[in-house]
């Protein structure tokens, strides 16, 4: 008995769970595409969501820690990169919210205009909402050290002063 009420109360929790990430992924009609990319990494419960997506999406590659893999700066005899890191040792933080965005949805070669670009990484345009790619990236930017977050704020800052 004990078996089937964890497992009721599992397939509750997902179906809460999935049905708060589609609140916020298509809640709020009324802001701004450009807000609508902005990571959250204070907001708890987007963060929560993010790091549960994270684990079953990108940790495999990614790794766990955000450690990326090996060798991430060395393209293999493929002729691919493998996947960096998100923690400091990488270069995720020195792109801003809304190409982080692009680049996970849409790409590398879309995100650069580079359409020969190859990349390992799948795209996530129509598997994961704008919404879910934000938490993600949220839950990224909880776990990197204040100072590093406050430098990716002022990137955040130029890039917004530099659009139109």
């Amino acid at each position: 008995m004990k078996r089937n009420h964890f497992a009721g109360a599992a397939l509750v929790a997902v179906a809460a769970l999935s049905a708060a990430v589609w609140w916020w992924a298509d809640a709020g009609g009324s802001r701004s595409a450009r807000a609508d990319l902005a990571l959250r990494p204070d907001d708890a419960k987007v963060t929560a969501i993010g790091a549960m997506i994270y684990r079953q999406r990108c940790a495999s590659c990614h790794g766990a820690a955000l450690q990326g893999q090996t060798g991430w700066r060395v393209r293999g005899p493929d002729g691919l990169l493998p996947a960096p890191p998100h923690d400091v040792s990488g270069h995720t933080w020195h792109h801003s919210d809304e190409l982080l965005v692009r680049i996970t949805r849409d790409g590398v070669a879309a995100a650069a205009g580079e359409p020969g670009y190859r990349t390992a990484m799948p795209l996530y345009r129509g598997t994961l909402s704008d919404g879910e790619i934000v938490a993600v990236l949220s839950w990224v930017k909880s776990q990197w050290p204040a100072p590093l977050r406050a430098r990716h704020d002022q990137i955040n800052a130029s890039a917004r002063a530099r659009q139109p």
